[in-house]
């Protein structure tokens, strides 16, 4: 994962947000924009972490809904849940999460690699514990959040929509 690291400083800048009461971090440079929650258009046969797809500014955007990505419950929406947009691959996506709490300046060393106890064959996309005063982040690689059978999917999902809207 490419880091917005400070190199004479040793800090790192995070995007920290909320999903299922627990705290994760993604690198600030992965994050395009954070926006309200809007409709999002189903779309069938997508795989089921995909929520739909968005337009955002005349630009298709597929969305996937972190909880159903990390096996969490599903719950009903709020006013603080926000669409994450994010860059994988070189693609936009957008990422729904509980909240966005804040960007955060964090010291490299402050960064815990996960345990073994706690990370499987499919936590790939788990890089760390930011240790911080009173509670710990769960750093993400959103590069790693989704598999390469998941991502060809998503772009041929919005790609074949885009065609259906411009026809429209």
């Amino acid at each position: 994962m490419t880091t917005a690291v400070d190199a004479a400083s040793g800090e790192e800048q995070l995007v920290v947000f909320d999903l299922a009461a627990e705290a994760y971090g993604v690198d600030i440079g992965a994050v395009r924009e954070i926006i309200r929650m809007q409709d999002i258009t189903k779309v069938p046969g997508a795989p089921s972490v995909v929520e739909g797809i968005i337009n955002l500014r005349g630009n298709v955007i597929p969305v996937v809904d972190l909880r159903r990505r990390f096996g969490l419950e599903v719950v009903d929406r709020d006013k603080d849940n926000r669409i994450v947009v994010v860059d994988i691959g070189g693609q936009d996506i957008g990422v729904v999460v509980d909240a966005v709490n804040e960007v955060l300046r964090i010291a490299s060393d402050s960064v815990e690699p996960p345990s073994s106890v706690i990370t499987t064959a499919d936590s790939v996309y788990l890089l760390g514990i930011v240790k911080l005063e009173g509670r710990l982040v769960i750093l993400l690689d959103i590069e790693k959040v989704l598999t390469e059978n998941e991502k060809a999917s998503l772009t041929g999902a919005a790609v074949a929509n885009a065609h259906v809207e411009a026809a429209d």
